[in-house]
């Protein structure tokens, strides 16, 4: 798909691989919405599992953001699961805006990613907003 820089889009994409849990069929879902924050930046929502089935369509998502704005906000506020092929697509986000000296953010980070972070010493690649669980 061609973009032009600041363009508003919204992506979703419903995986056709399904399993069972608990007699249940479950299909696995993404939501990466972009929408631009002003003429160079741009707000990036992720909402959904990431895992190894949704990183690769994700990091492609986040590449193109970094690659088109000189500030990116990612917004993780409606991320339900992250294992460590996710990680590893906003580290490459992460290692693309630095090399591209392009301002990046993580907001309303779940606990459970703020720990994942912790835990893997990945923390120090980003500037982090973490979101309070409720009690």
């Amino acid at each position: 798909m061609d973009r032009t820089a600041g363009q508003e889009f919204s992506w979703t994409q419903t995986l056709g691989a399904a399993s069972r849990q608990g007699g249940a069929l479950v299909h696995e879902t993404i939501r990466v919405d972009r929408e631009a924050t002003g003429p160079d930046s741009c707000r990036v929502a992720v909402s959904g599992e990431l895992d190894l089935v949704t990183a690769g369509e994700v990091r492609q998502a986040l590449q193109r953001a970094v690659g088109d704005n000189r500030v990116v906000v990612i917004d993780l506020g409606e991320l339900t699961f992250c294992d460590c092929t996710g990680l590893s697509a906003l580290l490459a986000a992460a290692r693309t805006a630095q090399a591209a000296h392009v301002e990046l953010r993580l907001c309303a980070v779940p606990c459970f990613l703020a720990r994942i972070l912790r835990l893997s010493g990945t923390r120090d690649a980003f500037t982090v907003e973490e979101k309070r669980d409720r009690p």
